[in-house]
């Protein structure tokens, strides 16, 4: 592929004034594009781990158990291994604690997300040069 010339020095050729900022989304499929793991199941599993279980995960997020639970399942399942540790209830009722492989992955993709970022970043700036535009501070 072609590089593209670097733009004049304070600005680019986009010819806007305004200040771009790039943006990136992330998620993990298995071999048959198939989603394992994402944002959305960042947010699940964190909630899972700040509320001690899938229904107060539910509730945190406004979302049914079952489509918590499911997503939980078909990471599982995608995965082929647990990322939850559930206790039934009881008495003192159930509740559900990540395992640690889960925990793991959840460090895992947030250094994911956050180096595809920087990476994005500072491929943008190869591309349209500083993100001020023409007529940006």
């Amino acid at each position: 592929m072609a590089r593209r010339a670097a733009p004049k020095e304070g600005g680019n050729s986009v010819g806007l004034d305004k200040k771009l900022i790039v943006h990136c989304k992330v998620w993990v499929e298995d071999d048959t594009g198939a989603l394992v793991f994402g944002a959305g199941r960042l947010r699940i599993l964190e909630a899972v781990e700040r509320a001690g279980s899938i229904i107060g995960a539910a509730k945190e997020l406004g979302m049914s158990y079952s489509a918590v639970w499911g997503k939980i399942r078909a990471t599982e399942e995608r995965l082929g291994c647990p990322v939850l540790n559930k206790k039934i209830g009881g008495i003192k009722g159930g509740g559900s604690a990540l395992t640690p492989f889960a925990k793991d992955l959840l460090e895992r993709f947030r250094t994911l997300e956050e180096r595809t970022q920087e990476a994005a970043e500072r491929i943008f700036e190869d591309i349209f040069g500083k993100s001020s535009l023409p007529g940006s501070p």
